[in-house]
């Protein structure tokens, strides 16, 4: 509308004739259509990737449970630790029953023995596009889930090697992962304070949580807490395809980043 009127606006005072003005007319309204097209595209644009984020989001969800339930059967029976992992990340997720009865489904799904194991994960990695951080969370979220009996089943290690594998991550990879994993789930259990053997083993753990020695100068530290800080930022997460359900889990383990961070930057302080 705006472009007709100022088209003919400027026509007729450049031209100083009616001819001018109509001109002026058609040009402003070819603007009119031009700028409603591209309105139209970026309207169309931001809704295409909307529904591509809640795809995503909901791939992961249905992954996360489905795999947990296949990782948990994988050795003959699963126990009631492994379920009552299952039963508890649903809760921590404050999961509306709709969503709470989609997870129970997924996990039951993921038992069974006609499960397709790599065609979910190859879903859920196509939705992901790349995005190594969120790939990462899926994979930790497996081996605590896996952890849940207190020991890695082989069973269980072998689907999970599977995983890592379609995820993009390699053995060693895994066995990165499974290390720093295992000494959070110390870290985050034991809590601060207590004798000096125990305060030496939270520092022990709070080590291989960062991935790094404890012969590591500050430095090292720093810049281990920083890489792992951005990789499991929950907003970053979130924004790149984690469900928001799954904030929390986030917000946990990025809570027990800094802790770690934190009592060892203590320690070196005190020496």
């Amino acid at each position: 509308m705006w472009g007709k009127l100022l088209g003919g606006f400027f026509g007729y005072m450049i031209a100083h004739h009616i001819i001018g003005a109509l001109i002026g007319i058609w040009l402003g309204h070819k603007l009119d259509r031009a700028v409603g097209q591209s309105g139209q595209f970026r309207a169309s644009l931001l809704k295409a990737a909307k529904q591509s984020a809640q795809r995503q989001q909901q791939l992961f969800f249905h992954a996360t449970f489905s795999v947990m339930g296949h990782i948990a059967k994988a050795k003959g029976r699963v126990t009631e630790a492994e379920i009552g992992v299952a039963t508890l990340l649903m809760e921590r997720l404050n999961l509306d029953a709709a969503h709470k009865q989609a997870a129970q489904e997924a996990f039951r799904q993921g038992k069974q023995g006609d499960f397709p194991l790599e065609q979910t994960l190859a879903e859920f990695v196509e939705s992901c596009r790349g995005r190594t951080n969120v790939l990462q969370m899926f994979l930790e979220i497996q081996l605590q889930a896996a952890f849940a009996d207190g020991e890695l089943h082989p069973n269980e290690l072998a689907v999970l090697e599977r995983v890592a594998q379609a995820l993009g991550f390699s053995p060693q990879d895994l066995t990165r992962l499974t290390s720093m994993l295992e000494a959070e789930i110390k870290f985050h259990r034991q809590g601060h304070g207590g004798s000096r053997a125990n305060r030496q083993q939270q520092l022990s753990d709070a080590y291989q949580l960062l991935g790094v020695t404890e012969s590591a100068n500050m430095a090292e530290v720093k810049k281990a807490y920083r890489k792992l800080m951005n990789q499991h930022h929950p907003d970053k997460l979130v924004a790149k395809g984690l469900p928001p359900e799954m904030m929390a889990m986030a917000k946990e383990k990025a809570q027990d980043i800094q802790q770690a961070y934190e009592l060892i930057k203590k320690m070196k302080e005190a020496a």
